[in-house]
């Protein structure tokens, strides 16, 4: 494996030389990381795809709402609210009901303790690797970005896959609450930023249930990762 010194003096005058990779050489053992533990990436990405979705779903929803609100009237606003939406037509504008947003957020924490759980658990199965690692020299930040990877692709796939999944049940429902006016009077543009929102979130979410294991898993002493047994 090909990699950069870095020289530095100790505190005890001693000169300890620490490996340091390139991004592209990081990216590389992290996709090979996850292909290794393909199925355990998978029950991460899984239930990441599953809340993204959701997220995804009642943001299109929205839209199509404010789409048929703008163009509808009055008309449009009645049977909105008896629909369930929280019709604002003053403003022009339609907000989720109380109750969709206690269930966004309660899926979003339920999959972020699923992150958390799942990248604790790949944490301890790779304790052997990581301590030989920072046995060849390897710095807590180069730990830090491999988990950082790992934790971006798996967050960028499972949310490109719930965001798009979400959108199209949405339209799709759209279409058969509301009939053709759902997708004729769609604003495509505020659909695109609902996904693309989605994404985003998706993406925060997974490293943010990273970020404590990731920590732990650099922050560990060499010895203590060889010696673990589990």
């Amino acid at each position: 494996m090909s990699h950069s010194g870095k020289i530095l003096d100790s505190p005890e005058g001693r000169i300890d030389r620490l490996i340091t990779l390139p991004f592209s050489k990081s990216l590389e053992i992290s996709f090979k990381s996850l292909r290794v533990r393909f199925f355990r990436s998978m029950i991460t990405v899984s239930s990441l795809v599953l809340a993204v979705s959701f997220l995804s779903f009642v943001l299109v929803n929205l839209d199509v709402a404010a789409g048929l609100l703008k163009h509808g009237g009055q008309e449009a606003a009645r049977t909105l609210s008896q629909a369930g939406y929280d019709v604002d037509q003053a403003g022009g504008s339609v907000a989720m009901s109380a109750k969709e947003r206690w269930i966004v957020i309660l899926s979003l924490l339920v999959c972020t303790v699923g992150i958390v759980n799942a990248q604790l658990m790949s944490v301890t199965e790779r304790f052997s690797e990581i301590g030989v690692m920072k046995c060849l020299g390897a710095l807590d930040s180069m730990i830090l970005k491999l988990f950082l990877l790992e934790a971006t692709m798996q967050g960028l796939a499972g949310a490109a896959a719930g965001a798009v999944l979400g959108a199209v049940i949405s339209l799709l429902a759209g279409l058969i609450r509301f009939g053709a006016s759902a997708w004729a009077d769609l604003p495509w543009l505020a659909v695109s930023g609902s996904v693309g929102l989605a994404v985003l979130g998706g993406c925060l979410l997974s490293l943010a249930g990273v970020l404590y294991p990731a920590l732990l898993a650099a922050r560990m002493a060499p010895i203590n990762a060889i010696r673990s047994e589990h």
